[in-house]
């Protein structure tokens, strides 16, 4: 039999001390209580059981679908016809928001696979230099530490933007590391990116400071290794269903 939810109602079922975790979407009831990424009631971080949720879908990374593989055990009563108002946000942002849905969550996704992707390929490029003496895979390591360097700052501007908007400007430890990791990768970047631009020779010069630039190299590997993983623990929480 199809229940009827009022807000009041459908807040009771938010997942806590062993509650059932329902969401809404268009006048729809859904128990999502088996999936794991509403573990204790919270979606990514951000999002919370016992609401509606319609207003957030079309900013999200799925669309509505992935509620239909839950069982639909009711209907919301006066379900929300219109956009969320953020009173942190000047009004231009809201209309914008409201206008472009996207632009609240994925400008930061979007931009950072670029200095990911450059900054694993720049110690790879380095190694095939090693490998087969051929400094053509160091011109061209050199040339994506270039293009990393481009897109960094950008990312790293659209990732306290999403911070911002997102999450509150909360302190959480996944938010720290990423701050920390991605101010030390800039840093390791515009220091080899200048040491190769005004040393061109510096990989295979005969001198112990080669030794140094190759070891900074190398530290781009875990640098944006750990940027990556708790930038997607944000993302994709993961862990044991409680």
């Amino acid at each position: 039999m199809d229940k009827k939810f009022d807000r009041e109602k459908l807040a009771e079922f938010n997942g806590q001390n062993g509650k059932a975790t329902y969401v809404a979407k268009d006048g729809k009831v859904y128990d999502v209580s088996e999936s794991k990424l509403w573990q204790n009631g919270e979606h990514m971080k951000r999002h919370h059981a016992g609401e509606d949720l319609s207003d957030v879908f079309s900013a999200a990374p799925h669309g509505p679908e992935v509620l239909e593989r839950f069982h639909k055990i009711g209907t919301l009563i006066e379900p929300s016809t219109s956009a969320p108002v953020d009173p942190r946000l000047p009004s231009w942002l809201n209309k914008l928001l409201e206008l472009f849905p996207l632009l609240a969550r994925h400008p930061h996704p979007m931009l950072v696979h670029f200095p990911i992707a450059f900054m694993i390929a720049v110690p790879l490029f380095y190694l095939l230099t090693s490998l087969t003496g051929n400094s053509a895979f160091e011109t061209t390591a050199f040339h994506c530490l270039g293009i990393g360097l481009l897109f960094t700052p950008l990312t790293i501007a659209t990732g306290f933007y999403t911070w911002w908007l997102n999450y509150h400007s909360r302190l959480s430890l996944p938010i720290k590391i990423k701050i920390i990791g991605s101010t030390l990768l800039m840093l390791l970047m515009l220091v080899l990116f200048f040491w190769r631009y005004t040393v061109p020779d510096i990989y295979f010069a005969q001198t112990a400071l080669r030794r140094v630039y190759q070891l900074l190299l190398l530290g781009l590997l875990p640098v944006v290794s750990v940027i990556g993983w708790y930038g997607a623990c944000l993302t994709f929480p993961h862990g044991k269903k409680k």
